[in-house]
C-alpha cells in the first residue's frame, strides 16, 4: 500500500531510470576513440557504472529515509553537508542547463530553423518548471505514459535498418584487434561520467519509493536493460554509418535514420526520431531541475515555487553563455566530464566511508 509522502512506485522508478539514462545519449557517438569497438567501450563503461550504482544503493541502504541532503549532513556534519548540498544543487541545475541548450540546438538544426533558439528553450524550460512545481508524482507519471511508445519507435527503427539491409555488421570487425586496453581507455573515466554516473541524481528519488527499504531490484533491472539498449544502439550506428562517419556526425542517430531513403511510404522519418530524442532530453531537464529545487528547499525555508523561479531563471540565462554548438559540445564532453568525477565518484566514495564508519562506531 502506497504512503502519502512516498508517491512513487517501483515501476515508475524503473521507467524513469530507463528514460533518464537514454536522455541525450542519442545526440552523441560515445566511445568513438575505440572506433569499431565503441559498443564494447559502452559495455565497459556500463560495467564500471554498475559498481558506482552499487555504491549509491549502499549509501541509500544505510539511511533509506534520507535524501542526498540528509546523507551529506549525516556524513559530513550539518554545516559542511549544507555547503556540499548547495554545490550539488548547482551541479544538477548546470546539468539541466546543458540539456536545455541541447534541446535548443537540436530544434534549430532539425525542425524549427527559422524560430529563435531562445524561444524554443524558454518554452521547454517553462514546461519543466511547471512539472517540477507539480511535484514528483506528476514527473514520474510521464515515463509510464511515454516509455512504451518511445521503445516501440526505437525498436521499429532498429527493425527497419535490418529489413532494408542498411546495417552491415562487418563494420563492427575486427573486434578488439588492439587488445582490451584501448577500449578501456576509451571508456574510462568519461563513459562513467556520462551517462552512467549520472545515476547519482536518484539519491534524491529513492526515498520517495512507496515500498520498504531501497528499490534494489527495480533499479538494477532497469539499469541492466538500458545499458544493453545503449550498447545495441551504439553498435547499430557503427553498422549503418561506419566507425569514421559515426564518430564525426553531429547527430549520429539522425544520420543513420536518413539512410532509410527507400521508405517512400513514410515522409521524413527523421522527424519522428527527433521527437524521440526530445522526449529523452525533456525527462533529463525535468529530473535535474526537480532535484536541484528539492535540495535547496530541504536546506532552506524558502518555498518550492520561489526556488523554481530562481533556478529556472539561472538555468535559462546560463544556457546562452556558450557561444555556439561547437563550444557547447567541447565543454560538455571535455571539462564537464572532469567535474562530474568530483560529484559522481569522489564525494560519494568519501561520503560512503564516512557514513559507514559513523554507523559502525555509533552501534
Amino acid at each position: 500500500m502506497s504512503q502519502p509522502n512516498k508517491p512513487i512506485s517501483g515501476l515508475q522508478i524503473s521507467f524513469m531510470i530507463i528514460m533518464f539514462e537514454i536522455g541525450s545519449v542519442p545526440l552523441f557517438h560515445l566511445g568513438a576513440k575505440a572506433k569499431q569497438n565503441s559498443w564494447l567501450a559502452i559495455a565497459v563503461g556500463a560495467a564500471a557504472g554498475l559498481l558506482l550504482l552499487l555504491l549509491f544503493l549502499h549509501l541509500q541502504k544505510c539511511l533509506p529515509e534520507r535524501k542526498l541532503t540528509g546523507l551529506l549532513q549525516y556524513g559530513f556534519g550539518r554545516i559542511a553537508g549544507c555547503v556540499i548540498g548547495t554545490l550539488y544543487s548547482c551541479y544538477f541545475a548546470y546539468e539541466s542547463m546543458r540539456n536545455v541548450r541541447d534541446i535548443g540546438e537540436m530544434t534549430a538544426l532539425t525542425l524549427l530553423r527559422a524560430t529563435p533558439q531562445s524561444i524554443t528553450m524558454l518554452i521547454f524550460l517553462l514546461i519543466a518548471c511547471y512539472a517540477a512545481w507539480k511535484g514528483a508524482e506528476t514527473i514520474f507519471r510521464l515515463p509510464e505514459i511515454l516509455l512504451p511508445s518511445l521503445m516501440f519507435c526505437y525498436f521499429l527503427v532498429i527493425a527497419l535498418f535490418f529489413i532494408l539491409k542498411r546495417a552491415d555488421l562487418r563494420w563492427l570487425s575486427p573486434v578488439a584487434e588492439g587488445g582490451l586496453l584501448p577500449i578501456v581507455r576509451a571508456a574510462l573515466p568519461d563513459l562513467i561520467s556520462f551517462p552512467f554516473g549520472q545515476m547519482i541524481v536518484f539519491l534524491m528519488v529513492w526515498p520517495l519509493w512507496n515500498g520498504n527499504g531501497v528499490p534494489f531490484r527495480n533499479t538494477l533491472w532497469a539499469y541492466a536493460g538500458v545499458s544493453l539498449f545503449l550498447v545495441v544502439m551504439n553498435a547499430l550506428n557503427v553498422a549503418v554509418l561506419g566507425p569514421s562517419l559515426a564518430a564525426n556526425s553531429i547527430l549520429p542517430l539522425l544520420e543513420s535514420v536518413r539512410t532509410l531513403v527507400q521508405l517512400k511510404f513514410i515522409e521524413r522519418l527523421d522527424i519522428l526520431v527527433t521527437i524521440m530524442i526530445f522526449i529523452g532530453l525533456m525527462i533529463k531537464i525535468l529530473l535535474y531541475l526537480y532535484c536541484a529545487v528539492e535540495i535547496m528547499t530541504n536546506l532552506t525555508r524558502v518555498s518550492v515555487k520561489w526556488w523554481i523561479m530562481i533556478l529556472g531563471t539561472l538555468i535559462y540565462a546560463s544556457s546562452f553563455l556558450e557561444r555556439n554548438y561547437t563550444q557547447h559540445i567541447a565543454i560538455g564532453l571535455g571539462p564537464s566530464l572532469k567535474v562530474d568525477i568530483l560529484f559522481q565518484i569522489v564525494i560519494p566514495v568519501v561520503l560512503a566511508v564516512s557514513v559507514t564508519l559513523r554507523q559502525h562506531f555509533s552501534a
